[in-house]
């Protein structure tokens, strides 16, 4: 049985990191409300940074809610995104998801992004 924890080894937690993936990032994953960017690591696991500007989600709570959700989703299918590292951005009309809505959205970005990981290692 597969572990499906959110330690901090799978995180993106330094500048450093957020940097080294928003520097021409191979693989996009892209809806409306959210965009997926991925660059692989020298690791043999996926790490995760989430990006939600007050711009996008004006209160706390709401900014806090949704990477709840996008952590969540994460966590169940980081199993399918080994050696990349991914960070998720909120753009606009996020705010206006309901937790289901923005769980099914994030689950079909996560399947997405692992069909152009796995074509990206492929080449």
């Amino acid at each position: 049985m597969t572990q499906n924890t959110y330690p901090r080894e799978l995180r993106l937690l330094t500048p450093a990191d957020f940097q080294f993936v928003f520097d021409n990032p191979p693989v996009k994953a892209v809806t409306k409300e959210v965009t997926v960017l991925a660059k692989p690591n020298s690791l043999s696991h996926p790490r995760l940074g989430i990006t939600v500007s007050k711009k996008r989600a004006r209160l706390a709570v709401e900014r806090n809610r949704i990477k709840r959700i996008m952590r969540e989703s994460y966590r169940l299918q980081q199993h399918n995104l080994s050696g990349f590292d991914i960070i998720v951005i909120a753009k606009p009309g996020i705010t206006n998801l309901d937790n289901q809505a923005l769980h099914d959205l994030m689950n079909y970005l996560w399947r997405k992004l692992s069909k152009r990981c796995k074509q990206y290692q492929s080449r």
